[in-house]
């Protein structure tokens, strides 16, 4: 059983940036793909992206370029950098945790943090 408790959102300006973290309990983040996932008011839960227990990263089309997703172990924390952020990147961030290896569907993902709220104004 792993619990996740996100931190690190707020209330920013575009082209500000911000950083979340996801401290985990429990276990240890170094056995399990790390996921980060959007969700806006009214939409479905979105993928964000991963870091998985070997490095490997992938990031959404939306993300790529502006958002960096990276783990320490000793920590058993997970962070997801935030860079020229936009309005559209406002909703509550959810941490991940799944055993599967490398996976992006919400579905797939075992343990859950409550989330915490992101608001990019214009």
């Amino acid at each position: 059983q792993v619990q996740l408790v996100e931190s690190g959102g707020g209330l920013v300006q575009a082209g500000d940036s911000l950083t979340l973290s996801c401290a985990a309990s429990g276990d240890t983040v170094s056995t399990y793909t790390m996921g980060w996932f959007r969700q806006a008011p009214g939409k479905e839960r979105e993928f964000v992206a991963y870091n998985s227990w070997t490095g490997t990263t992938y990031y959404s089309d939306s993300a790529k370029g502006r958002l960096t997703i990276s783990r320490d172990n000793d920590k058993n924390t997970v962070y997801l950098q935030m860079n020229s952020l936009k309005p559209e990147d406002t909703g509550v961030y959810h941490c991940a945790a799944a055993k599967s290896f490398g996976v992006i569907s919400p579905s797939r993902y075992d343990y859950w943090g409550q989330g915490t709220q992101v608001t990019v104004s214009s």
